[in-house]
């Protein structure tokens, strides 16, 4: 994601006399550089991107200041109501970060193809999903209907996040201990459900290497599968609806997310800015955190005043407010449909928080199921393992 325009940036300075120097980092060595910072107690910057997933790592190491210290600024009691995914950056109560974006895993569908298979009611239970995509292919509008990415890697994780939440299940309770061993189980479920699409030919073979955003990119906005259950929110405008990058363009909507027995959940997958505790300006980047996350300048961001104003690869605003302006402008292409479903069904992966060695888990998750989809070992040996590591963390161990 590029940075805001630079006459915002300087109209931001004016306002505070803050000076933000911008620096754009790669996921990955962005995580190194917050654990090299933190363990060597050297400064690297004064806010920066914090992942979802690495919440519960940061907080429990107490590598990021506490957002609520400076909630004459930020005022987090009241972001509570506005930003209904300000839950997935807590831990213990501290807010490590507030979320910037709403991003939150959706399914996606693309209707032409839906309709040209005499599929005239749309689908609300994983049923008659999987039905509706056995219908798709053996009347050949599409040989794969489906994109689950298989590839090891962490777009696997949260797409089996999902799926289980669907079934009605959680991952990890509040201790940490695995909640899918069970062939009964929603997680257990969920894994054998998206490993038999593999082998009964809904989904790709290629899959098996397939990432998330290549499958979006390569796939579904290709007009080669017919639907991805665990898509990303506002894929629809920033992806499958650009004639530059999409085939399917007024094809594809999103879809209530089908569950075991009617609609399920919509978990959340965002991304949030904290301040790192060797900051060395604390107070100046809690400002620039309530300026960035401000409604109407996110709405700004994504569109809502002109090319002039948006930040290159920026979709979602986090608080509704932002949704609500971008909708009523007609910017966001089905903006209704993606904030009620933030409001109504969007929840955090881990309701208790992620925990300190969620990395190593979702490792294991996403190496097993790969393994398993690829015919390796079976889905209980997968589920298995998956079990072993996550009890083994929650340990201690590692």
């Amino acid at each position: 994601m590029g940075p805001p325009p630079k006459a915002a940036l300087a109209e931001f300075t004016k306002e505070t006399g803050i000076k933000v120097n911008w620096s754009v980092v790669d996921w990955d060595s962005l995580q190194t550089k917050i654990s090299t910072s933190a363990s060597s107690n050297s400064y690297f910057a004064d806010a920066t991107d914090v992942d979802w997933s690495r919440v519960g790592q940061l907080g429990k190491l107490g590598w990021f200041i506490p957002l609520q210290n400076y909630d004459s600024v930020l005022n987090t009691t009241a972001l509570k109501t506005s930003m209904p995914q300000l839950s997935s950056f807590t831990y213990n109560g501290d807010i490590v970060g507030l979320p910037f974006d709403s991003e939150f895993l959706v399914t996606t569908v693309n209707t032409k193809m839906f309709t040209d298979a005499g599929i005239t009611t749309m689908p609300t239970t994983i049923d008659e999903y999987t039905q509706d995509l056995q219908t798709i292919k053996s009347k050949g509008i599409v040989q794969y209907p489906l994109n689950i990415p298989f590839a090891a890697a962490e777009g696997l994780s949260t797409y089996w996040y999902q799926t289980t939440a669907a079934f009605g299940g959680t991952i990890l309770d509040g201790s940490g201990k695995p909640q899918f061993g069970d062939p009964s189980s929603p997680g257990y479920k969920a894994a054998q459900w998206m490993v038999d699409a593999m082998k009964n030919g809904l989904v790709p073979p290629g899959n098996i290497n397939v990432t998330d955003g290549q499958g979006q990119a390569t796939l579904m906005a290709q007009g080669k599968v017919a639907s991805t259950y665990g898509d990303y929110s506002g894929n629809v405008g920033a992806l499958y609806e650009v004639p530059a990058s999409s085939t399917v363009v007024g094809q594809v909507q999103y879809l209530p997310t089908p569950g075991e027995t009617g609609v399920g959940p919509n978990l959340s997958n965002p991304d949030g800015i904290g301040i790192p505790k060797q900051a060395k300006y604390p107070q100046a980047a809690a400002e620039f955190i309530k300026w960035f996350t401000d409604p109407a300048n996110q709405a700004d961001f994504a569109g809502a005043s002109g090319p002039d104003k948006v930040m290159s690869g920026y979709f979602l605003p986090s608080q509704v407010s932002g949704l609500q302006t971008l909708t009523t402008k007609g910017v966001l292409i089905q903006g209704a449909k993606i904030t009620q479903m933030l409001q109504d069904s969007s929840k955090p992966v881990f309701p208790d928080g992620a925990p300190s060695w969620y990395p190593d888990f979702s490792s294991a998750v996403y190496t097993n199921l790969h393994a398993a989809a690829a015919g390796t070992e079976t889905v209980d040996a997968a589920i298995n393992a998956i079990v072993a590591k996550a009890n083994q963390l929650a340990a201690g161990g590692s």
